[in-house]
């Protein structure tokens, strides 16, 4: 089979992958009364997006130039008392919510420390300088580890299309539908979270704007270095609600439009046109928007906050064999139909890219898949500390 045949296989395997599953999901959801979100701005993996770079011209992928980094390298990072409580995991209504935040629950969490913002790039620069690690991003992509996702006996693809890369949102004002998010997210090779659009892009001038780009890993391996951890998702939703009871936001219950700005999301049409109302188009420096009554910034949108728990849509129903969940960890592994293969983490808080009218994901019950080798310009991390280990 040659490249051109592969690509055309590789092309209809996805596109039925993805049909099933979109049909099927947004069945179930309406005879769970639940809003389906057609396809979230932000479920996108690795796998699907190479097929669609192989087709794609370097006019279209364009990089933001800028010049080289030039930061100062900073690993702080002041934390919180998050005390210890129980509360109602998951969705309230059935109004914006999807059915991975049903049913609700109730859950135990003991207390602990957390970043009150996202690890930005002057910290995650600091780390690398001091270890030299390589981001996934950075790596060549490992054929052997891809053609597990894939049907048996598929071709390994030429060198050149395996080459280190990661996925960027791009406005596009040409959408046929929202269902098909290849017409704003690219795979493009060289763009990393020292290079966050590209290889002739960098992040001068963005030291106190959340890293992105991130895998599961490279958010571990940070965390181990700075002798803390990833939160699990009953964590960091508990830590999200600020001490409110049933709220659907960290700061209660008011629209996004009412008052002063909340939070970094996209004000406009999705993905057509950013109007930019909220102060940013993309990604907003940590700590621009009034922290929740934790003292935490950023808990909604911006960018979207890697979780340690293994992702399940599932999950939330098992957890009612129990009275109350004490400081759960999440499944024993990953369960998601439409990629069975590729694991799946999850992700919490929404990003610059959400939207009411398309994904409301910055409300504290919204919970999303992540392929965990895959970063994207939308996605970052904070850390927790056990008390236990700050004495």
């Amino acid at each position: 089979m040659d490249l051109k045949q592969f690509r055309l296989l590789f092309t209809l395997i996805l596109l039925f992958v993805y049909s099933c599953k979109n049909s099927d999901s947004n069945k179930k959801a309406k005879e769970k009364g639940v809003y389906q979100c057609e396809k979230s701005c932000c479920e996108s993996s690795k796998l699907e997006q190479i097929n669609k770079s192989m087709q794609q011209k370097d006019d279209d992928l364009a990089p933001i130039k800028n010049s080289s980094i030039s930061i100062i390298a900073d690993s702080s990072s002041k934390m919180v008392l998050i005390p210890a409580g129980d509360y109602m995991m998951g969705a309230e209504n059935s109004k914006m919510a999807l059915a991975r935040e049903f049913p609700r629950h109730r859950v135990q969490i003991s207390s602990f420390y957390m970043d009150i913002h996202e690890v930005t790039n002057a910290q995650f620069a600091a780390f690398i300088d001091a270890t030299g690690y390589e981001t996934v991003a950075e790596r060549p992509i490992n054929w052997n580890i891809i053609k597990e996702q894939l049907p048996p006996n598929t071709p390994k693809p030429s060198s050149d299309f395996l080459q280190a890369g990661s996925m960027v949102f791009i406005s596009n004002k040409e959408i046929f539908n929202l269902v098909d998010y290849s017409q704003w997210w690219r795979w493009i090779q060289g763009a990393s979270w020292k290079n966050p659009f590209g290889p002739e892009s960098s992040i001068k001038g963005k030291e106190n704007e959340p890293v992105v780009h991130i895998s599961y890993e490279d958010a571990k391996t940070y965390a181990e270095w700075c002798g803390k951890r990833l939160p699990t998702e009953a964590e960091w939703e508990w830590a999200a609600r600020g001490g409110l009871k049933n709220k659907i936001y960290p700061w209660g219950n008011q629209s996004l439009e009412a008052g002063p700005q909340k939070c970094n999301y996209w004000t406009g049409i999705f993905p057509v046109k950013n109007t930019g109302t909220d102060g940013y188009e993309g990604i907003a420096p940590v700590m621009t928007y009034a922290a929740n009554e934790y003292g935490l910034y950023d808990m909604a949108g911006n960018v979207w906050e890697i979780c340690s728990d293994w992702y399940d849509e599932n999950y939330y129903e098992r957890c009612l064999n129990e009275h109350i969940v004490k400081d759960p960890i999440g499944p024993s592994t990953w369960h998601y139909p439409r990629e069975p293969n590729d694991p799946k983490r999850v992700i919490r808080g929404g990003s610059f890219l959400c939207n009411d009218s398309y994904c409301s994901s910055y409300r504290v019950s919204a919970r999303m898949p992540y392929s965990q080798d895959t970063g994207m310009s939308h996605t970052g991390f904070r850390c927790v500390k056990d008390i236990s280990r700050t004495e």
